[in-house]
This record gives structure tokens, sequence and C-alpha cells, in this order.
């Protein structure tokens, strides 16, 4: 099978509980998905591999949220990549596929071609936003940048505010063959410790329950696990030959993995005139004055899918003017 080939898990995630041990986790696999996101912009390489990296975890973290919520993960950083930004929305019904948007913005004059997590310059943080809606109120949570990766700082995200103790192995990157465009492909895995109550694994429905385990039996577990999983190839995760399903009955046999239904994913912006207009409404006459072209049009683009909106403003509650008034 060609690599450039639509496989049929390109683009899933699957929840899975190991039932021997108090484990769970999911597999994900971003292909078309990535590509639709990246396209959007012109990123210089470590920016595509952080943006690729928030991604997959966006994927990994967001399944377990449930219908009609947004999970949101974002890093704020003084380095040369300031900001990276990714959203996922549970799907509208049971059975339609989730989306995911992402973007980062960036010194360009300051990218250098060392360690893409480097260009974050290590002061900062990592956060995880999850929107309930229904009026309630969302949840969020904080840490620092620690560790080499993003995939550390999700990690500790969840030891220090869920205290989950969690890990993840990803591998992604652009697939190139003769014949075949260019295209990126990545994979990854997330294990973790069944959670507690947290607004954030509220949407694990399909978690069975295990039999409590001794403190004892729960690190021997964690470690066992966490051996297995150390013996990942990078194409196992991302290649078109071993199903999702295959890897884990090849790391994971003798914990009895156990599937659920894999979650579709899809790249997909939320973005429309009218929610340009009500982001536009909260600024003032002057504000609307200094954003007018000399055609008299007021323009935004949106920073996730780069449309671009030419509106009005009489249609956000301001008519332009040409004097100083």
């Amino acid at each position: 099978m060609s690599i450039g080939t639509k496989i049929a898990w390109d683009d899933t995630v699957l929840p899975f509980q190991l039932d021997r041990t108090d484990m769970r986790g999911r597999v994900a696999r971003l292909d078309g998905v990535l590509s639709g996101v990246l396209k959007q912009h012109e990123y210089p390489e470590p920016v595509e591999a952080l943006v690729a990296e928030m991604a997959l975890l966006t994927a990994l973290i967001g399944q377990t949220i449930k219908l009609r919520w947004k999970l949101s993960l974002q890093v704020q950083t003084k380095g040369a990549v300031r900001m990276i930004a990714t959203d996922y929305y549970g799907p509208e019904k049971e059975g339609e596929p989730a989306r995911i948007r992402a973007y980062a913005s960036f010194d360009k004059d300051r990218i250098t071609d060392d360690d893409p997590f480097k260009q974050l310059g290590g002061e900062g943080y990592f956060a995880v936003l999850v929107d309930q809606g229904d009026g309630k109120k969302p949840y969020q949570g904080i840490t620092g940048l620690n560790g080499d990766s993003l995939s550390d700082c999700a990690a500790a995200y969840f030891a220090q505010s869920e205290q989950l103790p969690t890990r993840f192995s990803l591998s992604f990157g652009k697939s190139t063959e003769p014949g075949v465009p260019e295209h990126w492909r990545a994979g990854g895995i997330m294990l973790q410790h069944m959670p507690k109550a947290s607004p954030l694994m509220e949407g694990a429905e399909n978690v069975q329950a295990v039999p409590e385990a001794t403190s004892e039996e729960v690190a021997e577990n964690w470690n066992r696990v966490n051996f297995h999983l150390d013996t990942v190839d990078e194409l196992e995760m991302i290649g078109p030959v071993v199903t999702p399903t295959q890897l884990l009955l090849r790391l994971f046999h003798e914990e009895q993995p156990r599937v659920f239904d894999a979650q579709p994913v899809k790249f997909g912006c939320t973005c429309s005139e009218d929610r340009v207009r009500q982001s536009l409404s909260i600024y003032s006459a002057k504000d609307i004055k200094t954003m007018t072209r000399e055609d008299g049009k007021v323009t935004a683009d949106c920073q996730f899918c780069s449309a671009h909106y030419v509106l009005d403003p009489a249609t956000v509650g301001f008519e332009a003017k040409n004097d100083d008034s």
C-alpha cells in the first residue's frame, strides 16, 4: 500500500483500556487533519513541528470531552515562537467527527535551526481550557514549560493539576516518496492512570471499572506498561501497515487491551462573518476608524484558517468617517 494512500485509520482517535491494570489511553492518527492545519500557513520547519506536536496532543487529550464541548491547548512564551493555540471541538452528535484547528505566532527573525522546543525560550506556560457550554464556567489549568517537549509539558500538567500520571509517545513528520506529493503523517499513544473526578475527564464514559490496586501494584503496573511503551517503533505509529488495534496487541497483549469506538476527526474552523462582526463589536468607533481602509471597508483575517473577511463598518454598528470626529 502506498504511504500516500488514505488509510482506514487515518484521522482517528482510538480509546482503549488495559483490563489487567488501572490504565487507559488513546491511539491517535492525524494525517489529512494535520495537512489541513499546516497548509493554511507558511511556517518555518521548527514552527511546523511544534504545531504538529500540539495538534496531536490536542487530539489525544480532546477525545475524552463530551459532545459539543471545546478543549483548547495554549502555549504562551517570550521565545521566538510566542504562541501556539489549538482547539478541539467535540462532535455535535454521536458518530460525527470532532474538529481540530491550530495556529502559531512567531518572530521570524528569531527562529533558528535548533531543536523546535528551544524556539519557545523556556519561559512561559502551557494551558488547558475546557468550555462546557450551557453557561458553565470554563475549566482552566496551567503549568510551566517543563521538560524537553510539548509532550513533557502536557504530562506535567496532568501530574500537577489532575494528579494523574500520564505518558505520551509521539511520531510526526513529512512523508515523501516518488510520485506522491509531500504530506504529513502523525501518530501517538497516550497512557494514563484511570481518571478521578475532573471536568476534563467527565467525558470518559467508556472507562470500565477495575479492581482497586495497592500503591505498590499501581507503581508496578505503571512501570510495566511504560516499559512496553518504550519498545514502540515510530513507524508503527505512523506507517500504513500496523493498525492501531494491532499496535496495542503488540505492545500490551499481557495487559488485556480493550478498545472502544474510534473517534473520527477532521480539520475545521468555526470562523464566520457573524463571528467577526461580533468580535469587532467590542471596539470603539475610533478603533474601527483606524481599521477602515481607504475604500471604506474593514478587513479581518482568521488566524486559524487564513479566511479573509471584508466588511462594511456599518454592519458592525459604525459608519466610516473621513474627519477626526
